[in-house]
């Protein structure tokens, strides 16, 4: 009986479910996941220089929960609340994408007394709620705590949504959180990033270089093997 509504999906000339779509759909998984990763690493990098306490935390967790010559793997990360509390104070504090893609209503509605007509663009600003001084204790800080709780155990927080939120958000939000886990705590595990010579943590900047995203602005760093 499940079959049937396929079956009967893949007759109609109209449909959404036909390789053309799945092709895109790839593409756009690839093409945005690439670039929004990238990105939200080289933070992750630059922010561990920055804050090399936290960078030793992530490490001493990496080293308790995860075997010496062994990868990690994405069930680690149940096991790993701090070095995921980090990952997702990095992608609230550095708002690679400070709007959404817009949207339009498909019928006219109504929010907070104001009439959106059919049709109307809205374009959704995330950063109003990834800054909101009511939902987060230290909103302009890199505070991994905001995501953790007095036992040290991972909180979740309904401000979260750097890949917006509702019917619409980011198709590929499962796919990057599992990425950049894995590349995140791979790099921490292989590696101690540090600044250049000469080079202070107090002289690394955190003003981003706004173009498409919000990257940080070019940085160099020194990767010391772990062992």
């Amino acid at each position: 009986m499940n079959q049937a509504p396929r079956r009967k999906e893949s007759t109609k000339p109209d449909t959404y479910f036909h390789d053309e779509n799945l092709y895109n759909s790839f593409l756009d998984l690839f093409n945005a996941g690439t670039e929004t990763t990238a990105t939200t690493i080289r933070w992750g990098i630059l922010l561990m220089m920055k804050y090399p306490e936290i960078q030793k935390k992530i490490q001493d967790e990496i080293k308790m929960h995860i075997k010496p010559g062994q990868l990690p793997a994405v069930e680690d990360r149940k096991k790993m609340p701090y070095t995921d509390a980090v990952i997702h104070e990095v992608q609230r504090f550095d708002n690679i994408l400070p709007q959404s893609l817009s949207h339009a209503p498909s019928t006219d509605m109504y929010f907070r007394g104001y009439c959106i007509p059919k049709g109307t663009e809205v374009i959704p600003l995330l950063t109003s709620v990834l800054n909101d001084k009511t939902q987060w204790k230290t909103p302009y800080d890199f505070n991994p705590n905001h995501f953790l709780d007095k036992d040290g155990k991972f909180v979740r927080n309904d401000a979260f949504m750097p890949f917006s939120t509702g019917k619409r958000a980011c198709a590929g939000e499962s796919l990057a959180k599992m990425e950049l886990f894995l590349f995140f705590t791979g790099l921490l595990q292989a590696f101690t990033f540090y600044p250049p010579p000469g080079v202070s943590r107090e002289d690394l900047t955190l003003k981003p270089d706004v173009g498409f995203t919000l990257a940080p602005t070019k940085y160099m760093t020194r990767a010391k093997l772990n062992y």
